[in-house]
């Protein structure tokens, strides 16, 4: 995996810094990117080694001219990149009679509109690497739930979008995977960890997940993985 380059959008929290962890750990350069510039910077220097530094910008997923510049700072400060991990994502969880346009249009924005957002301003950088593009789904994309209806839309809507990417992408060798994570242990919709937690997966092992499948042999593809803890919360 030397000499590769990876860009994880909302990389700083959660599932994306877990992921920018590991594929660090195993020396891919890795790039972040999250709304707030100085949180990206912060955390691109905490994860920063001498031998491999990671590189942090600002982005909002939901425009597409932000995702554009991200990916042309990217590509000309390492000049390729290999791994796009679409992983920014927002939940508002309501009754759908009480959630309001602009919580819709939160979670649809970012978490459908913007995986479109980020593949289209990479997917010229992917061609040229052969590289792979991976969506962070929810298993809120096969299960419907109560108060989940905006959120529950926008993930169907991503697991929908990722696995006709897949098809349409394959001729170019690009592979297209959509990660379906379960109960993580992160800070998502306002939830605080805590040893409480243990039994949920844990963020570093959706990066060892997403590790393993970029090492997986390029005859075989993954494209949809659904992944939950080994037990429930009991």
């Amino acid at each position: 995996m030397e000499n590769k380059v990876a860009y994880i959008t909302g990389g700083t929290k959660g599932i994306g810094l877990g992921i920018a962890q590991v594929l660090h750990d195993h020396g891919i350069t890795v790039a972040i990117s999250a709304r707030n510039n100085e949180d990206a910077l912060n955390v691109a220097e905490e994860l920063s080694s001498a031998e491999a530094p990671v590189f942090g910008l600002s982005s909002n997923v939901r425009n597409f001219e932000d995702e554009e510049k991200a990916v042309a700072e990217i590509v000309n400060k390492f000049g390729r990149i290999d791994y796009v991990i679409a992983n920014a994502g927002v939940g508002i969880f309501k009754p759908v009679d009480e959630l309001s346009l602009e919580d819709w249009s939160a979670m649809i924005d970012t978490n459908l509109n913007g995986i479109f957002h980020t593949l289209k301003a990479s997917v010229e950088e992917l061609k040229k690497s052969e590289g792979y593009f991976i969506t962070i789904s929810s298993l809120a994309g096969t299960n419907f739930f109560e108060k989940g209806a905006g959120y529950n839309a926008s993930k169907f809507g991503a697991v929908g979008f990722t696995q006709a990417a897949m098809i349409d992408l394959r001729k170019y060798n690009i592979k297209v995977s959509t990660i379906m994570p379960g109960s993580v242990s992160t800070y998502f919709n306002g939830h605080t960890p805590s040893e409480s937690d243990s039994w949920k997966i844990q963020p570093e092992d959706i990066g060892q997940l997403v590790l393993d499948i970029l090492k997986m042999n390029p005859r075989t593809l993954p494209s949809k993985i659904e992944i939950r803890p080994s037990k429930p919360n009991s």
